[in-house]
């Protein structure tokens, strides 16, 4: 094991609650819960004034509803919550060249590999400066710990939350971790830890009194040894900088069942086309294509189908997705659809339509669901939704943000990150032709230009 803290976990605070907090002034010290707002939604992230109430990460959205009513219930934007972890992740790289993310908003990073830290105060300035930079950069705070382990680092950053700093000094390790609940190891989720806590076990140092051998017998060879080498704080996982992608997939859960067997198949082109968006972001292609249906019942069923070639288009990836969808009995109603791609390359083989066309398709199935128009632009033009917590813009009042809609009517905050204040409410009917949809604004204002900072126009 390293003798120096040179292991760095960084966990951004509630960081799509914070994010949304930062950019609407009217929620700043307010309970925010930010998931799926639907009856089958669940809770993505809570602010810490929402976990007050009890409200956690993966929580039925309606229980967190009834144990706080009045927080501020938002849809997520992940463009924006994409685009704050890049700078975030940027500014890491800047470390090291070994940076391991884990999520949008959780990191490891090797000090050593760089030679930015070589003992425990090296290792504290550059977590501070981090922090400082972070919140500079972004306008959020991130949590950060420092060990000579990947699980001691991240156990510190758990003890830094919120918006702090902890350091695991060498040799302090077993003495830590020993009052501790079994849980705080990796890979000791609710069932291990409950058949733990039936063998009478339940803090780390009763693993160690315990025993490998006891450990072996109650969880199998595997798991016991690794386990019983994390309570002796033996962890020798190195940050590994680029993990393989093997997938790329989209998915989306219902409020209501789909019974329409024409409405599943324009989800499942939807789908796909966000899909084959995100593979070519990433610069991949694939060859399977996996279609994901989740019935009524709860049942869900998985169908792939293999090309000869890796693809990236739009055309073969629906195609095929539908060809899928043929195999698969949505009588009683559809709750969950998701269409993937794996068996990833960073190429792509440019006659595979020529080869799915060349295939025996039913293309029945393809007219059925109308396969002449687009499925994003029909949804436009049958609806106009407005998303609660999603970016507006209208020509009179500027930039704003969506607090609800219903009965034709939407209900708008206007303000901006840069605000000191809360803005001012207005409705509007949902189809005022002034009122639009708009991309989120910077949480912090950008100062690389003069002209940002004052330049020529500037007041004097």
């Amino acid at each position: 094991m390293r003798k120096a803290p040179t292991i760095l976990h960084l966990d951004m605070d509630a960081f799509y609650a914070s994010a949304e907090q930062a950019s609407k002034p009217s929620l700043r010290g307010k309970a925010v819960v930010v998931g799926g707002l639907g009856p089958r939604g669940v809770v993505a992230t809570a602010s810490y004034e929402a976990r007050v109430f009890g409200v956690h990460s993966a929580m039925p959205m309606a229980q967190a509803r009834r144990l706080a009513p009045n927080a501020a219930y938002l849809v997520p934007r992940f463009g924006l919550y994409k685009a704050i972890s890049e700078q975030v992740m940027a500014l890491l790289r800047e470390l090291s060249p070994l940076v391991e993310p884990l999520s949008l908003d959780e990191a490891f990073v090797d000090l050593e590999a760089a030679g930015a830290a070589w003992d425990e105060a090296s290792a504290r300035l550059v977590g501070a400066k981090l922090r400082a930079d972070i919140r500079t950069g972004t306008g959020l705070t991130g949590s950060v710990g420092l060990a000579a382990s990947k699980m001691l680092a991240k156990i510190a950053s758990e003890q830094a939350k919120p918006d702090g700093l902890v350091v695991i000094e060498p040799g302090t390790e077993r003495a830590l971790l020993g009052p501790m609940s079994v849980r705080t190891l990796p890979g000791v989720g609710p069932a291990t830890g409950d058949h733990l806590r039936r063998a009478g076990i339940h803090t780390v140092d009763e693993i160690v009194e315990a025993g490998e051998d006891e450990l072996v017998r109650l969880l199998g060879k595997a798991h016991g040894h690794g386990l019983y080498a994390m309570a002796l704080a033996r962890d020798e996982r190195s940050v590994v900088a680029e993990r393989e992608t093997k997938s790329v997939s989209v998915e989306d859960t219902y409020d209501v069942d789909i019974h329409d067997r024409v409405r599943v198949g324009l989800e499942v082109q939807r789908l796909a086309d966000r899909c084959v968006r995100r593979l070519r972001e990433a610069r991949l292609s694939g060859r399977t294509i996996v279609l994901k249906v989740r019935r009524y019942d709860f049942s869900t069923l998985t169908r792939s189908e293999t090309l000869r070639g890796p693809t990236d288009d739009p055309a073969v990836v629906k195609e095929a997705a539908l060809r899928l969808l043929e195999g698969v009995d949505s009588t009683g109603g559809v709750r969950l659809l998701g269409v993937g791609v794996s068996g990833l390359a960073d190429f792509t083989q440019e006659d595979l339509f020529a080869q799915a066309a060349g295939e025996r398709v039913d293309h029945h199935a393809v007219e059925e669901v109308g396969d002449e128009v687009p499925v994003e632009e029909r949804d436009v033009v049958v609806e106009r939704r407005w998303v609660a917590g999603h970016d507006v813009r209208h020509a009179e009042y500027g930039h704003g943000w969506v607090q609800g809609s219903g009965l034709g009517r939407v209900t708008v905050r206007f303000e901006t990150p840069t605000d000191s204040e809360p803005g001012r409410v207005r409705t509007f009917p949902v189809d005022d032709p002034r009122l639009e949809s708009a991309e989120p604004l910077p949480l912090v204002e950008v100062m690389s230009s003069p002209r940002a900072v004052g330049g020529p126009g500037a007041g004097a």
